[in-house]
């Protein structure tokens, strides 16, 4: 009779536990909470709060749940084994080999399958580098060159490309326009890191996915989406950060609010930035300092010497971001996303000019970008799961951007301002569909449709009175250029170890520019130009996996750039003495490339990741010497200039080698390294030289401890030199940039940066975040930069969770 009412008594608390409980959901590595934390059973769905606690009591025993999180790899458990478990549940970040990337195909896909490289960086990785910019962020992936001509900006070169040949895409939509130049770009600064969810880097060409642009490699930013809360009851979550650096003087503060409903959920995002003048290093060649600029003083403009020469003066500005985002989710597998971007910039000055002499006195006494605006507005159909014959899952995407920016330059002591403005209106449509044809077989397709409209203006003023004139304009005012492109790939998978993708896409340009405007001023030999131009590109590639250790990808690819309204219409001065002019006669480039990559993975103690690159590129857009009219030489904004045009001259061949090795010393210490050799040459007038956008060799060594809520990382970041024979004929141009060899010519040293970074999670709360940057204030600038980078660095960051 005991033993039977021990019995009952042990079975009531047991049915007690398993039918009324909290599970708290942990992350594996820090036993942080997750808040979140999607829990999926077979009628009914909850959420973890801020603490990571969910309430079990509508699920059944025995009925099997699925814990999701976009960031961490999903768990499916019983209900009745979370009770055996203590009731909690650990989640694992998808990190190295088991990472789902999107980039590839629009669609979620392990990035074993890729025969590509992709790198994934988390927002966790974010957070933990804490960058400036969008541009530092993709610097501290260890992939990316980032090139700067001012404080305000960060060019993008990966395996010797960079600027109009790199594609950008934000949620899937392209960021890349008709002005997207040759030049160094400083788009990517617009995208607010706060926001990003996650970075994935496409190592080489994309254009079957992406169409033009994408040859050297795809930066796709994948912003945070609005959290619902499945239930009847709010869900509510609000981040703030500020973040202070000392190089720069940063003020930084940002803040978050999400408010989730069952099948409605909206984010707000806000962030503001300001910057002071950039102190660089102390210990470097003297060539990078800043001794005198020009000031403006009773309306005269005055040479003044600099107190601190290690300080830039001008770079500072300041920068906000804001984005609005709208999720409602009638179904478990359809969505509807809206997302409203804005960024603006103030002025800033285009701080590499201003370091240029003529004679004994600088040339200008201003040279600044008015500011950079992007607005962007997005609209995403998706559907996970359909019955369709044609699909199993459809994705449409409908866009419109803005893009805003000007050029104000004037000489030294001259009464004349030279103000161009440019706008570009944006548009686009994207379908992308995914069809499983059988259980081995996937096949991915798509449509795109894009249009841009290019307003451009050119201005003189007069600043002792103020008087306005036209003169001629960057771009051909009212310029248009269309895209349409249909695509598809397939996924073939015979065995786990084996996995098979090709693709083809077809794309169809068309560009029109009329020249009546500034043919006033310009004398062309033509009044209008169009390009109607088509483009087959393909891709074909296999990832091998023979045993869990080994890991071999091969991948052949075509990609194209069709020229833009920046290569047929533009005008403006390339440098000292040079005007570039519009031409009529352009047709595509084309890269012809191949890669071969080995992973081996040693019981995930030691990763080594070794990959191999080529890349052919054939009727090479370039800059090249020119005639109007037979004359080779015209007055542009009052100076004789030698004139050039963009025209298919050249031939370019790039190689390269990517080493990285990941070694778990234990479950709290790593190291992480990263080196990257590059090399290339292109034909100029049948000689060879080095191709402008080839970084040096550059990499960085991580160490990292990481045990409960503490984190540190002690890195290394080095870069190679660049010799003067090694540097390409555009950039021994520009000496200014530079340091001077032994025999006064002008090349990039090598350099490195010692540094440490530390983070400490009090609670699920409050995180700090701690680093010291250049630790030995090394004076330094990244290849063909103008502005040095930062000396001695201190940066502080603090986040909140509500």
């Amino acid at each position: 009779m005991k033993l039977k009412f021990l019995f009952l008594f042990l079975s009531t608390i047991y049915s007690f536990q398993a039918f009324s409980q909290t599970v708290q959901v942990i992350e594996n590595d820090t036993n942080i909470p997750l808040a979140g934390v999607i829990i999926v059973g077979e009628h009914e769905t909850t959420q973890t709060n801020i603490d990571g606690e969910a309430s079990l009591d509508i699920f059944e025993n025995d009925e099997m749940l699925t814990f999701k999180n976009s960031s961490y790899i999903q768990v499916k458990i019983l209900k009745s084994e979370v009770v055996r478990a203590n009731n909690i549940v650990y989640l694992t970040s998808r990190v190295d080999l088991d990472e789902i990337v999107i980039s590839a195909s629009k669609f979620e896909q392990n990035s074993r399958d890729i025969p590509q490289k992709i790198i994934n960086f988390t927002s966790k990785d974010i957070q933990f580098s804490n960058p400036q910019t969008s541009a530092d962020l993709l610097e501290n992936t260890g992939n990316v060159f980032i090139q700067k001509s001012q404080l305000g900006g960060g060019s993008p070169m990966i395996r010797g490309f960079s600027t109009n040949r790199l594609l950008i895409t934000v949620d899937g939509v392209r960021m890349n326009n008709a002005i997207f130049r040759s030049g160094n770009l400083q788009n990517v600064i617009s995208i607010d890191p706060f926001t990003v969810q996650n970075t994935e880097i496409t190592l080489g060409a994309g254009s079957v996915v992406y169409g033009s642009d994408a040859i050297g490699g795809v930066m796709s930013f994948y912003t945070k989406k609005p959290q619902l809360s499945y239930k009847d009851d709010l869900y509510f979550k609000a981040n703030t950060s500020v973040r202070y650096a000392s190089a720069n003087f940063e003020k930084t503060g940002h803040v978050d609010l999400n408010f989730g409903l069952k099948k409605w959920a909206f984010l707000t995002s806000i962030s503001y930035s300001d910057y002071d003048d950039l102190r660089m290093g102390s210990n470097g060649p003297d060539e990078y300092l800043r001794p005198e600029y020009v000031e403006i003083i009773d309306g005269i403009d005055t040479i003044v010497a600099n107190e601190n020469p290690l300080v830039q003066v001008p770079t500072g500005f300041n920068q906000y971001n804001l984005m609005q985002k709208v999720r409602y989710e009638p179904k478990e597998d359809l969505s509807l996303d809206l997302g409203l971007y804005f960024s603006h910039t103030s002025d800033y000055s285009r701080y590499d000019r201003l370091l240029r002499y003529q004679d004994d006195n600088l040339r200008s006494a201003e040279w600044y970008y008015g500011p950079q605006q992007w607005l962007m507005a997005n609209f995403q159909y998706t559907k996970l799961r359909s019955r369709s014959n044609l699909y199993d899952k459809v994705q449409t995407t409908v866009a419109f951007q803005n893009f805003k920016e000007s050029r104000h330059d004037r000489d030294f002591q001259s009464e004349i301002e030279n103000i161009r403005e440019e706008a570009v209106n944006a548009v686009s449509f994207n379908m992308d569909l995914e069809k499983q044809i059988s259980p081995k077989t996937e096949l991915f397709y798509g449509f795109e449709y894009v249009y841009n409209l290019v307003n451009s203006s050119g201005q003189e003023k007069n600043v002792n009175n103020n008087l306005v004139s036209p003169t001629v304009s960057r771009y051909p005012d009212g310029s248009t250029w269309q895209s349409a492109a249909v695509y598809t790939s397939l996924k073939y998978k015979p065995t786990s170890k084996f996995i098979f993708q090709s693709g083809l896409r077809y794309n169809q340009v068309f560009a029109k520019a009329d020249f009546t405007e500034n043919n006033q001023y310009l004398n062309l030999p033509f009044d209008s130009t169009k390009i109607n131009s088509g483009a087959l590109t393909g891709t074909a590639g296999i990832s091998w996996l023979p045993n869990k250790t080994i890991q071999w990808k091969l991948n052949a690819s075509t990609a194209f750039r069709a020229p833009n309204i920046d290569d047929i219409g533009k005008v403006f001065d390339s440098e000292p003495g040079s005007v570039v002019v519009p031409n009529d006669n352009l047709k595509p480039e084309y890269a012809y490339g191949g890669e071969l990559g080995l992973m081996l993975n040693f019981e995930n103690v030691v990763i080594i990741d070794l990959g191999t690159y080529y890349t052919f590129l054939d009727n090479a857009l370039v800059r090249r010497d020119y005639t109007i009219n037979g004359e080779s030489e015209i007055i542009y904004d009052g100076e004789l200039s030698n004139v050039q045009a963009i025209q298919n001259a050249s031939k370019a061949w790039i190689y390269g080698f990517e080493f990285g090795l990941k070694i778990n010393a234990s479950n709290n210490l790593k190291l992480t390294s990263q080196y990257n050799v590059i090399g290339g040459s292109e034909e100029d007038h049948g000689i060879e030289v080095p191709v402008r956008h080839v970084a040096p060799n550059f990499g960085n060594t991580h160490l990292i401890f990481n045990k409960n809520r503490f984190m540190i990382d002690g890195f290394i970041n080095y870069n190679g030199e660049l010799s003067y024979n090694q540097l390409a004929p555009s950039e021994k141009e520009k000496d200014y940039l530079y340091a001077k060899d032994d025999d006064g010519n002008p090349y990039a040293p090598s350099w490195y940066t010692l540094n440490l970074r530390t983070q400490y999670q009090f609670n699920s709360d409050l995180r700090v975040v701690l680093g010291l940057e250049n630790i030995t204030d090394q004076r330094y600038k990244t290849y063909s930069s103008g502005i040095a980078s930062p000396g001695r660095n201190f940066i502080l960051s603090l986040n909140y969770t509500l």
